[in-house]
């Protein structure tokens, strides 16, 4: 699975693995960062928001673990459906 289409780690960030307590030989930084921000609290991640009100991900892993790929395209649909309630702002 190493490097593939679901799963990507870069060990040579200087980030990595960007969450503390994550195990590096599973970590996916394919989405480094979490299409499911979007959904706010709907994410179903493990998430915070801070003191002044930004959504925190620091202590989610959700989207890097091993089935992390599944989880984030099976939530696809909720993300086109966010997409065209905001509009796209384009001429299509």
């Amino acid at each position: 699975m190493q490097n593939s289409a679901s799963f990507f780690r870069n060990t040579a960030c200087e980030y990595f693995p960007c969450h503390q307590g994550a195990d590096p030989a599973q970590f996916n930084c394919l989405f480094c960062y979490c299409p499911l921000y979007a959904l706010g609290p709907r994410c179903g991640g493990r998430f915070r928001y801070t003191e002044r009100g930004v959504k925190s991900c620091v202590d989610c892993l959700l989207p890097h673990t091993p089935g992390g790929y599944d989880v984030v395209v099976k939530r696809f649909p909720e993300l086109a459906e966010l997409a065209r309630e905001r509009g796209d702002g384009g001429e299509g």
